[in-house]
């Protein structure tokens, strides 16, 4: 395999005699196979001959690596027909991420904070169809491979958050960890920045939701039932499927789905309220699942259940159905048919009010099962100590000042 490189404004005249002799050099060595008898004919050809450009790696999600964006140049594998000798293991890179804030917000009128906190740019999950991914081209980087194994964290993240619930005019509300990516990836046993962000979070009685797939969270059950006693946490899992080969390839980093279940019971027997997230519903994928998720995490103790349909922005749309391709080629026709069908005719509709319900007939019917199954099993009610109280909201002192006893009562 070799790489094509052009530019925007490449021309034919740029890379037509590397394209033609590309083809030529493919086109002779698939003639003498079937003429000499080399041992590749009939099918044996179209083995060793087919496309080697989206080869899955083990332990990661995207089978392709597609270059930013915003690059000035786009390089493409073309399948030259020579041995191509197969990939090394990618190894996940780590490097400092020097934001001056920690807390970002958001106005938009589909999601019901306005408030978030990320410890990790990137997730090691990799999960194939994150939404976050086209977040790494910003950073010049791609949205594939890169997005899994080219990680940034926030090392004061802590004290900025600290810094930023000191300011005066702070007003609380619930503030989700895990918004864009998982808080509880694999990095985090060894940084412990979320551990350090829920500290801050603790001391100062500030609502929080987190948003997870990982059993890591157990670890900083003493922080979270401390919470949950002062009535500022819930916590919501992200379940796709209760499959555990099509979670490995379509989650490969995350914990197993009955792993997640487990989780989710240790927490609610602490008294944290716990939710579930069936996102993404993949239609010809994983909706045949849907009540039986919605079951499971009712036996695990959710009180509480919402779902979302796949979203594929920007690359994430080519990067999926590569996926697909490669993963489950017989039922990506059917998979991304169903997708347009909730789309509008197109794989992603990014129109806030349908851009994670989808419309038309076959999106209603999945947000009509989801609604029959929820509230058959007691999710769709609102309150059950889901909401996060920011009534008991203390701001942080100054940093370094002595604390007194009564600290609990007054500053965090």
């Amino acid at each position: 395999m070799i790489w094509r490189a052009s530019g925007p404004d490449d021309s034919a005249r740029k890379t037509g005699w590397f394209t033609s002799s590309t083809r030529l050099i493919s086109t002779c060595l698939q003639s003498a196979a079937t003429t000499t008898g080399f041992g590749l004919a009939g099918k044996a050809v179209k083995e060793e001959t087919r496309d080697k450009r989206h080869a899955p790696q083990r332990g990661r999600g995207a089978v392709s690596n597609p270059d930013s964006r915003y690059a000035d140049q786009r390089r493409e594998a073309v399948d030259d027909g020579w041995y191509a000798k197969a990939p090394g293991p990618v190894r996940t890179e780590l490097a400092v991420d020097a934001s001056r804030t920690v807390i970002s917000r958001n106005r938009s009128p589909d999601l019901p904070f306005d408030r978030s906190l990320n410890p990790y740019r990137g997730c090691e999950h990799g999960c194939i169809y994150c939404y976050a991914r086209p977040t790494h081209a910003w950073l010049g980087l791609s949205p594939g491979l890169d997005f899994e194994r080219r990680l940034f964290y926030k090392p004061a993240a802590a004290e900025q958050l600290r810094r930023e619930l000191a300011r005066p005019g702070y007003r609380p509300a619930t503030l989700v960890l895990g918004a864009n990516t998982d808080p509880y990836q694999p990095i985090e046993r060894r940084l412990r920045i979320t551990r350090q962000v829920l500290t801050v979070l603790r001391d100062c009685r500030h609502p929080v939701a987190v948003t997870t797939k990982s059993a890591l969270i157990l670890r900083d059950l003493d922080l979270l039932g401390a919470m949950a006693a002062d009535g500022c946490v819930a916590v919501q899992f992200s379940i796709t499927t209760l499959d555990a080969g099509l979670a490995r390839r379509l989650e490969p980093r995350a914990a197993s789905p009955q792993r997640r279940l487990e989780v989710m019971r240790a927490l609610a027997r602490a008294g944290i309220s716990v939710g579930v997230l069936v996102s993404p519903l993949i239609p010809g994928l994983t909706d045949q699942e849907l009540e039986r998720i919605l079951e499971a995490a009712a036996r695990a103790g959710a009180s509480r259940a919402e779902s979302l349909l796949l979203r594929l922005p920007l690359e994430v749309e080519g990067l999926f159905t590569d996926w697909l391709r490669v993963h489950c080629p017989e039922r990506a026709g059917k998979v991304l048919s169903l997708i347009r069908q909730c789309r509008g005719g197109r794989l992603d509709d990014p129109r806030f009010g349908t851009r994670f319900t989808g419309a038309g007939p076959v999106a209603d019917l999945l947000r009509q099962r989801f609604e029959l199954a929820a509230g058959r099993l007691g999710l769709m009610r609102r309150g059950a100590g889901w909401e996060p109280d920011a009534s008991r909201f203390r701001a942080p002192g100054p940093a370094g000042a002595q604390r007194s006893l009564f600290d609990h009562e007054t500053e965090c």
